[in-house]
């Protein structure tokens, strides 16, 4: 008889590692690997799914063996799926009475229903086992009789990567589904004791899988159906390969090795992102960083964000908490990876910086959002593009110096404020600057169906893209952009059908509104462009129409 196991997956979202749909984290897989490697049939599902689906504990509590995969420890606000909670984990625990059961990811750290709140490790009553360290060795472990706990080895997670590839298939998502790709796991910074809020030092110095280890589970993927890559699972995508002290120098070759194998391991892939770059490594290392980030350029897919752990523009907060990079460094970041990645292609530009930071830590002022406000306005006023800003709060874990000090609760208020300007001020220009009326953005996934219906593309931090028209969830599209939101842009689907296009779509177009989106539709239709610019004049948009 068959043995059975299920993997829960709750999602995950580390500072290097991210898991909400329309993501799968490598950790599931690895996960799935290992069972497999076991003699176990697999099923998954997502904790969404559990949410819909009360009916799914049937074949859960009849399993063998059951999975479950969560934790949280840079928050932020989700689109595809809701993260599971603690109540969610201690219910489903307490349910699982027959199989033997196992709770293993970034909950292991701690738990806090979000930001501003300090992670405090909790009893999860009603699993039998916690897995301990590496997820999916701690789990091989106990299989092997041993006890559920694991280090990383990359010659295990290369064969289980490739085991558990298949398991893909069942997500909800798939087949438009990014997989979270790992090549590195802990912080070149760990020697100078990281930075004081993030639990990526918790893993150690930095350990890299090889190019062929990771070529190998791409084509495995591929094989499985998958096109839509992120090399997400790792602190510095830069120093991939490379040596040790706090700001190793870029391996470009590395790079071009990293590249090059998984092209060649799924030769028709239609996104290859990448997601954390240290601009401290920028800023130490100008020349090799800037050769790295041209291989990449060269390797990857257009709309590419290399996410700045930027946290700070204080001097003050960066020395109190060993900070990676002061203002100075972070902008001359942003100005060599504009210069190498700013040029367009198919609309998008190739590959542009993303700003995190983080409120809440140790020495901040009030003074600190001045200073955070002058910086983004110095971004603004270069001309340079930054494709988002990241605001959250603190999430202080145990092991970490940030849970000792910080400056948690003082300053709520000052913290909405920033916040709010941040995105009148700041992101909302940005975006025109990003995203001008009349881009055409391609392959819009629609993920929520409506009146209007909201979308995006497959990729790092994809912008939301909302269509006022009804469309079947699922759905992909070519979309042009007629208006701009906060953090988010309204675009309608491309071609524009002009003659039957809802006057309720039409009023979004800029420089139509409300009345004279009635007066074109009541001379509808028209045969030409030239008759229709008779009525509504001239607008970027109007090259993508059809009559």
């Amino acid at each position: 008889m068959i043995s059975e196991a299920y993997i829960i997956d709750g999602y995950v979202d580390e500072p290097a590692c991210f898991g909400v749909p329309p993501y799968i984290s490598p950790y599931v897989r690895y996960v799935a690997g290992v069972l497999a490697e076991h003699g176990y049939k697999v099923s998954y599902c997502t904790i969404d799914q559990l949410r819909a689906d009360p009916m799914l504990f049937a074949p859960i509590s009849a399993s063998d063996i059951v999975v479950m995969i969560s934790g949280i420890t840079v928050p932020g606000k989700y689109l595809g799926g809701k993260p599971a909670t603690l109540t969610d984990i201690r219910q489903i625990g307490a349910m699982l009475r027959h199989p033997v059961s196992c709770l293993g990811g970034p909950v292991t750290f701690g738990y806090a229903s979000g930001g501003g709140e300090v992670a405090v490790r909790q009893a999860m009553m009603g699993f039998d086992h916690l897995l301990e360290g590496e997820i999916a060795s701690a789990l091989d472990s106990l299989l092997n009789g041993g006890e559920p706990s694991g280090t990383l080895d990359y010659n295990d997670i290369d064969r289980w990567s490739v085991s558990g590839s298949g398991i893909v298939t069942q997500h909800p998502s798939f087949p438009h589904l990014l997989c979270e790709m790992e090549t590195a796991r802990g912080c070149s910074r760990s020697v100078a004791g990281g930075c004081s809020f993030c639990t990526e030092t918790l893993y150690g110095l930095p350990r890299f899988r090889t190019p062929e280890g990771v070529a190998c589970e791409a084509e495995a993927l591929y094989r499985s159906g998958i096109l839509y890559f992120r090399l997400g699972r790792q602190p510095d995508l830069l120093t991939y390969g490379a040596g040790g002290g706090e700001f190793p120098k870029p391996r470009p070759d590395m790079l071009e090795k990293l590249f090059s194998g998984i092209r060649n391991a799924a030769p028709d892939l239609k996104t290859l992102h990448i997601d954390n770059i240290n601009p401290g490594t920028i800023a130490h290392h100008e020349d090799a960083a800037r050769e790295a980030l041209s291989v990449i350029v060269q390797g990857h897919t257009p709309g590419d964000v290399g996410a700045f752990g930027m946290e700070s523009a204080d001097p003050a907060v960066i020395a109190a908490n060993n900070l990676k990079a002061y203002p100075a460094d972070v902008m001359r970041a942003i100005e060599i990876v504009n210069e190498v990645g700013g040029g367009r292609k198919n609309g998008m530009p190739e590959l542009l910086p993303g700003l995190n930071f983080v409120l809440g830590l140790k020495g901040e002022t009030e003074a600190t959002y001045d200073l955070n406000e002058a910086f983004l306005q110095e971004v603004l006023k270069s001309g340079l593009m930054v494709r988002r800003v990241n605001i959250r709060q603190l999430m202080p874990f145990e092991g970490t110096p940030a849970y000792e000090e910080n400056t948690l609760g003082l300053y709520a208020t000052r913290f909405r404020a920033f916040k709010d300007k941040v995105r009148r001020e700041f992101d909302l220009p940005m975006l025109h600057r990003l995203f001008p009326a009349g881009t055409r953005l391609c392959d819009v996934i629609i993920e929520e169906e409506g009146t209007t219906s909201f979308g995006r593309q497959m990729g790092s931090y994809p912008i939301l893209v909302g269509i006022p028209q009804k469309l079947t969830k699922d759905t992909v599209t070519d979309v042009v952009v007629v208006d701009h939101g906060y953090r988010s842009i309204t675009a309608l689907t491309c071609p524009v059908e002009i003659n039957s296009l809802p006057i309720s779509a039409l009023k979004w177009i800029s420089g139509i509104g409300k009345k004279k989106a009635a007066n074109i539709a009541s001379k509808r239709p028209f045969s030409s462009l030239d008759e229709f610019l008779a009525v509504a004049g001239e607008s970027p948009v109007w090259e993508y129409l059809s009559f």
